[in-house]
């Protein structure tokens, strides 16, 4: 090939090289500038944490043809309970509540082909279910079974919950409100990076821990033990302790950044 032929090449080559860098730059996006931009930032922070506390709900319920009859059997049962529990646990809250007095009636005659329906008439009373429930809270989990063994030779266990003492759950706020903060701050990186900024170029302006308008963990749902007749149980009976186990509680909080870029 002869010196002008190179020449000319080069010279076609070198337009084409040109021509694609001018194509690329007009389909190219040039960047969005976000000087002053204003960003809204949720953050949520979560700890999982061992339960402390237990609600144990307890029932007395006697049945009898006499109100009265009936009535002191839950009384008595209810005051020996009361004096019992609190031997075992002398630190447990105690609170009674839900006294109530059913009428149990006699079972509608039955029906048949042979038989003509009679007239409605008043069920006659047979009979009376009186009862009530006690509530107790309290923190000492490892004397929990021997407790509630206990009072289940009056009582039957009607329904069982665990949680976060007060006490615990103040002292978990500090630990909460960093790891929130710390989850902003994580998000503000990842859209300063989407963004093409610089994390420093981010100013926060606004905090607000209540933006979400629910911050508070839910109360976790009771756990439920099956009610037991409380008249099918004998004063002198045994219980085998239960076995417990209080699991954990999630706490978390939310908040709400407003994050404006240089």
């Amino acid at each position: 090939m002869t010196p002008s032929r190179k020449l000319m090449l080069g010279a076609v080559l070198a337009t084409a090289c040109i021509a694609a860098q001018a194509q690329t730059a007009m389909t190219a996006p040039a960047p969005v500038p976000t000087s002053g931009t204003m960003v809204v930032v949720p953050a949520n922070g979560e700890i999982s944490v061992p339960n402390d506390q237990a609600r144990v709900t307890l029932q007395v319920e006697e049945q009898d043809k006499d109100k009265a009859a009936a009535a002191s059997r839950v009384n008595q049962k209810m005051k020996q309970g009361i004096e019992l529990l609190k031997r075992q646990d002398p630190q447990a809250a105690l609170k009674s509540y839900g006294y109530y007095t059913y009428a149990v009636y006699a079972e509608p005659p039955q029906v048949t082909p042979q038989q003509p329906r009679q007239p409605a008439k008043a069920r006659q009373v047979v009979g009376w279910r009186v009862g009530q429930y006690l509530e107790m809270t309290t923190e000492n989990l490892a004397a929990l079974p021997k407790t509630v063994s206990s009072a289940q030779a009056l009582m039957s266990l009607n329904g069982l919950q665990f949680g976060l003492s007060p006490a615990a759950a103040k002292k978990l706020d500090a630990t909460l409100v960093n790891a929130t903060y710390r989850n902003l701050e994580e998000r503000i990186g990842f859209i300063a990076n989407a963004m093409h900024r610089a994390p420093s170029d981010a100013v926060i302006e606004t905090v607000d821990f209540e933006g979400s308008g629910n911050y508070a963990a839910p109360a976790p749902a009771p756990m439920m033990a099956k009610a037991m007749r409380a008249d099918m149980v004998q004063e002198s009976t045994t219980v085998a302790e239960p076995s417990f186990e209080p699991g954990e509680s999630t706490v978390n909080m939310r908040l709400v950044g407003k994050v404006r870029f240089k």
